[in-house]
């Protein structure tokens, strides 16, 4: 299955676009753009559908850059997906309706693959593999499952719930981790630049006070004068620090399991990022088991989905303990990630034969303690950056101010 992911993958960058001009079959002046592999290839998709070919030529950019295909733009797909196909509209009509409506590059080319793979002959499922860094494994799975059981339309509805719900949490978590980092980073912008242009101006003004400066200012005026001299150098070595930990971070497995680590350890984010890997964790479990895939595979596409390293590696260490015969809850237990309310709901599903329904409490349960968590660190950090925000930017100010009251008291 890799390899073939693998295969598809690599074939992506020869198809096309193809803009054409033509007449239908009633003599109507009509164009368009078809996605193809080929020029010929798109002939005969514009042929099948009754086009007398006028003028046909590969447009030169497909996707722009920025484009790419977010979990959000797949989740609104899936719903409006499911919506046409419950309605009865066929499948190819509805993907063509749905990628006439996206004004976003890359979700239009995607839908124009799906179109021109399934006019070939393959099944959603198959088309929708290729596709492995926008659509997970999950989501193929239950599309085959859902073609194979006749209900297509039932199944696409609840990969869209699916996808709903992990998009709201994954935003709940952005929300905690950015909202205090944006705000920071404002602060120092702000900071860096009254050190840089408006503490200068003041400098000039203390040179002709022919008396010592306090501390205070003396310290403002050095951090200013390192600011002006090398800016531009923190800027480069910030940037490239960054590049550098992301090139690594994407070549090193014990770096980004050492980051994870440690990002649980942290005060109030890490208690929010563990229950957030608990609750994508028994949402995409109960999904998938649900939609009838066999336990040990669930949990081996639940794995990848916690959005953890240290959860991905514990996941797959019990699916070999459940290999081996043990019950899910006390796979469970032995990882020591998952608390007693976890564990005893699952013990209960396991027992009572609605491990699915019990998976999906408990992850109503965490999405929903994520949220109130998250709304506690807004209130609780909105002070503490105000105070931030006025030490820094307050502070520059007081010390600038300082000479002048001093000198305001000697006379």
């Amino acid at each position: 299955m890799a390899t073939s992911r693998q295969h598809r993958g690599a074939g992506i960058e020869q198809f096309s676009q193809w803009q054409w001009r033509g007449k239908n079959a009633r003599g109507e002046l009509q164009k368009g753009i078809v996605v193809a592999n080929g020029k010929e290839s798109a002939r005969s998709q514009l042929v099948k559908q009754g086009i007398m070919i006028k003028q046909l030529q590969k447009k030169r950019q497909l996707v722009s850059f920025g484009q790419r295909v977010t979990g959000a733009q797949v989740a609104v797909f899936t719903r409006q997906l499911a919506t046409m196909i419950r309605a009865g509209i066929p499948l190819l009509q509805s993907l063509t309706a749905i990628g006439d409506s996206t004004n976003h590059a890359g979700m239009r080319h995607m839908i124009h693959r799906l179109h021109s793979d399934i006019s070939e002959g393959k099944s959603l499922a198959q088309a929708l593999e290729a596709h492995p860094r926008t659509i997970d494994a999950l989501f193929v799975n239950l599309v085959a499952a859902g073609e194979q059981a006749g209900a297509l339309d039932r199944m696409l509805e609840r990969v869209a719930d699916y996808k709903e719900k992990i998009q709201a949490l994954k935003s709940k978590v952005r929300k905690a981790l950015y909202y205090p980092a944006a705000v920071i980073s404002v602060g120092l912008g702000v900071t860096a630049m009254l050190l840089i242009k408006v503490v200068p101006q003041f400098e000039s003004m203390f040179k002709g006070f022919g008396a010592d400066l306090p501390a205070f200012t003396q310290l403002t005026l050095n951090l200013s004068a390192m600011a002006q001299a090398y800016w531009w150098q923190a800027l480069l070595v910030t940037g490239a620090g960054l590049m550098t930990l992301k090139a690594m971070l994407k070549r090193s497995p014990r770096l980004v399991l050492a980051r994870d680590r440690l990002a649980l350890k942290l005060p109030v984010l890490g208690p929010i990022l563990e229950r957030s890997a608990v609750a994508r964790f028994a949402r995409t479990l109960a999904t998938s088991f649900a939609a009838g895939v066999p336990l040990i595979d669930a949990l081996e596409t639940s794995a990848g989905a916690a959005g953890n390293r240290l959860f991905e590696q514990a996941i797959l260490g019990m699916r070999e303990d459940v290999v081996n015969g043990q019950s899910l809850n006390f796979a469970m237990r032995n990882t020591g990630l998952f608390g007693g309310m976890a564990l005893q709901m699952v013990a209960i599903g396991e027992e009572a034969g609605s491990l699915d329904a019990m998976l999906n409490k408990v992850a109503d349960f965490f999405e929903q303690d994520v949220e109130d968590r998250v709304d506690t660190l807004t209130s609780l950090l909105e002070p503490l950056i105000i105070v931030v925000l006025g030490v820094l930017v307050g502070g520059l100010v007081l010390s600038m101010y300082l000479p002048i009251f001093e000198m305001g008291n000697a006379i």
